[in-house]
């Protein structure tokens, strides 16, 4: 019998201390370490004396075949996932509760049955019955999706390898397995990935696509050990607000694929819907005319996606102001706000600053700063931006704005939405491809760009009389009439 070694595992991060302690040194967690049996079940003395296999090694010169794909049958699924499920590879999918994983797994699954391939869903959260009345809800009971509610992988596995392989096999949720290999109790860091790893190697040989789906903790990340992650394909976010109809798949990481394409979605009465055309839903509820608005032609991967920016500039009661963002990097909020009071002399000191990114979609990229400074100087001095026009660049410390990729698609998909006009970096007028009919207007600091908008309205408070001709940045000095 192997002696039993106890230890004080983090069930956050997977560090293990000989000791218990309040705080984990690894990731700063508290409270997060839990005593684990992590001994094996083969005693070492035996494990030494086993004898490594030969195998046979291959030159950099071979031709390997290109990975087979599987089409799950969704479009924006397979935009994320590179094309489709890569034969033995193993995806993982994380997602607030309720944010509709289990609704988009029990989708893609009956879609691949009734293409005629063997799929199996294993629940170890829900009973059979209860996943049967989402597939009655969403009109696929008649899907033939083998159904299993089973915990233990070992079950599984060995159930799993009778009759011909699966194609696609969903494990929900990957937290809820155990495996007999260890003795700690479900849930744990261990088992988690301890029962990972048994299933992987289960689609490593057999060359069946697995979908493991995570729990997510308060601050999104997928929780149990960061290990997990490293071992699987591919790892997709599931993102959304409970009060918004948007979905939006994300890939985090992507052996096989992009990590940069995102698939959205929209939560209706009958299931999720494809959008093929997200900028048209995200500008569906666009309020016209209202200060503070900007529109951001983005893109997301290789597809152009164009959001709404909204912004507010208040004058605050507080000793320091408030800064607030949603749906974009806050560090990149400070250091426009930044740039606008060292450069465009706009002084936001005595301002409450608040910055959305509507329809619930996750700015990454930096092209967004033009279309931010925009909707927040657009809200200072309380004047409306054109509404047929769209915002795009880069913004240097120095105030310049600098030039950003793919902008010829960016407009294309602007002159589709019928937008007459650009604001774009003076660098890239020679990129436009043609500017796709639209009227560009090339801006090369971000100064010359708050005059302009400064010519169009006063400050809150101020009187509503015409704008002045030739505004110049001084007027947002506080103390100035």
């Amino acid at each position: 019998m192997a002696k039993s070694s106890l230890s004080f595992v983090c069930q956050n991060c997977g560090a293990a201390y000989n000791r218990w302690q309040g705080k984990c040194e690894s990731c700063g967690e508290w409270n997060t370490l839990a005593e684990e049996d992590t001994s094996g079940s083969v005693p070492v003395s035996i494990r030494s004396k086993r004898k490594g296999r030969t195998f046979a090694l291959e030159s950099l010169a071979g031709k390997s075949p290109d990975a087979p794909r599987l089409s799950s049958g969704m479009t924006e699924l397979d935009r994320v996932t590179g094309g489709g499920f890569v034969r033995g590879s193993v995806l993982l999918v994380g997602g607030d509760p309720g944010i509709g994983k289990s609704t988009l797994l029990t989708q893609a699954t009956s879609l691949l049955a009734r293409g005629g391939h063997r799929v199996v869903y294993i629940s170890g959260e829900e009973a059979v019955a209860q996943v049967r009345l989402r597939a009655e809800r969403l009109g696929l009971s008649d899907a033939p999706v083998q159904l299993a509610a089973e915990t233990s992988v070992e079950d599984i596995v060995s159930t799993l390898s009778e009759g011909a392989v699966p194609r696609l096999i969903v494990i929900d949720s990957i937290q809820t397995m155990w495996t007999d290999t260890v003795e700690s109790a479900p849930g744990t860091v261990t088992q988690v990935r301890a029962s990972a790893q048994a299933l992987i190697r289960f689609a490593k040989k057999t060359g069946a696509a697995i979908i493991l789906v995570g729990h997510v903790t308060k601050d999104g990340q997928i929780a149990g050990p960061r290990v997990v992650e490293h071992m699987v394909d591919a790892v997709m976010s599931f993102e959304g607000e409970g009060s918004q109809q948007f979905r939006i798949l994300r890939a985090v990481k992507n052996r096989f694929g992009p990590t940069d394409e995102i698939g959205v979605f929209e939560m209706t009465g009958l299931g999720l819907r494809e959008v093929t055309n997200p900028s048209e839903l995200f500008l569906s509820e666009r309020d016209l005319g209202t200060p503070g608005t900007a529109v951001f032609a983005g893109i997301e991967g290789t597809r152009p996606v164009l959001v709404e920016l909204q912004a507010l500039v208040a004058p605050t009661s507080l000793g320091t102001p408030r800064r607030a963002v949603v749906g974009w990097d806050p560090s990149r909020l400070s250091m426009v706000l930044a740039v606008l009071e060292a450069h465009c002399g706009v002084k936001l000191s005595g301002h409450d600053v608040y910055l959305n990114v509507a329809g619930g979609l996750r700015i990454n990229e930096p092209a967004a700063d033009l279309a931010a400074a925009a909707a927040l100087v657009s809200s200072l001095v309380n004047a409306q931006l054109p509404t047929d026009a769209v915002y795009f660049g880069e913004i240097s410390l120095s105030g310049v704005v600098r030039p950003v990729a793919q902008t010829p698609a960016r407009l294309k998909e602007a002159a589709k939405l019928g937008f007459q006009r650009a604001v774009l970096p003076e660098s890239a007028r020679g990129e436009t491809g043609g500017d796709a009919g639209l009227s560009l207007n090339a801006v090369n600091s971000l100064t010359t760009l708050v005059a302009e908008i400064a010519a169009r309205g006063s400050r809150r408070g101020e009187s509503s009389g015409p704008a002045e001709k030739n505004a110049t940045p001084a007027r947002f000095r506080r103390g100035d009439g």
